[in-house]
């Protein structure tokens, strides 16, 4: 136990009550039964208050929660501070103990299962990914080409390339948006993990998802593909060779 703990029940600080060791020793006597397995150290924390350490969650456990038996504890339930002031103190600063212990349980979790649920759906995005890139790198050269001289000499063919190569990237951004959709929608269900979702993806294991174009999720709508980003540019090409055939006098 330690000389005086002060436990604070809000993010204000306005709630905060200040138990003795001999106080503490009761408190965490009728605690015990409803702290969880996973609990492996208690400690001050740095600013007041306690420090939770938990074994690591897989992601894939039920979601934590106080447990039944903490609201069926006589020990523990609630008595006016005007009936008994001692009682007020410990069974209140045992409940602010028990939720601070759950909240801090549950957002480990939630990053936990964030986690997991990316490793389940991200599958091959990888090498999707690098195929489009590689079809991606193929469109840049065959639209550049169309600027040199050399184009002009076989313009029908080039151009044809072209088209070829922008189906190609277009069809290779198709794929990666198979599973950027269920990537999309692990982000959105875990919108309120305390991770990015580049920090989600390199936990996962993941690093270069940072480079992919996931698109967006929310809501469970599927918007912002990369299929969508590679059509607004190939409808950019297409209008500026459009531009400079109609200038150039070419003609069908």
């Amino acid at each position: 136990m330690f000389d005086t703990l002060t436990v604070i029940a809000d993010e204000y600080m306005s709630d905060r009550i200040t138990v003795t060791a001999d106080e503490q020793q009761k408190i965490f006597d009728r605690l015990t039964p409803h702290l969880p397995a996973y609990l492996r150290k208690v400690e001050p924390g740095p600013y007041g208050g306690l420090r939770f350490e938990f074994a690591p969650f897989t992601g894939r456990e039920k979601e934590p929660a106080k447990p039944d038996s903490y609201y069926q504890d006589p020990r523990l339930t609630y008595v006016l501070k005007s009936e008994d002031a001692t009682e007020y103190r410990i069974r209140r600063a045992a409940q602010i103990i028990l939720d601070d212990l759950y909240d801090r349980a549950r957002a480990e979790w939630k990053v936990a299962a964030y986690i997991a649920d990316l490793r389940q759906v991200v599958r091959d995005a990888p090498e999707r990914w690098q195929a489009y890139e590689r079809e991606a790198a193929a469109l840049d050269t065959a639209y550049a080409y169309l600027r040199t001289a050399q184009a002009g000499q076989e313009w029908p063919a080039a151009v044809s390339r072209l088209v070829d190569a922008q189906d190609r990237a277009l069809a290779a951004a198709a794929a990666f948006d198979e599973r950027a959709r269920d990537i999309a929608a692990v982000h959105d269900q875990h919108l309120y993990a305390d991770l990015s979702h580049n920090e989600a993806l390199e936990k996962a294991g993941y690093p270069e998802g940072r480079a992919w174009h996931v698109g967006d999720g929310f809501g469970g709508r599927f918007t912002d593909s990369l299929k969508e980003k590679v059509a607004g540019l190939i409808e950019q090409q297409e209008a500026h060779l459009a531009k400079v055939s109609r200038l150039a006098g070419v003609t069908n």
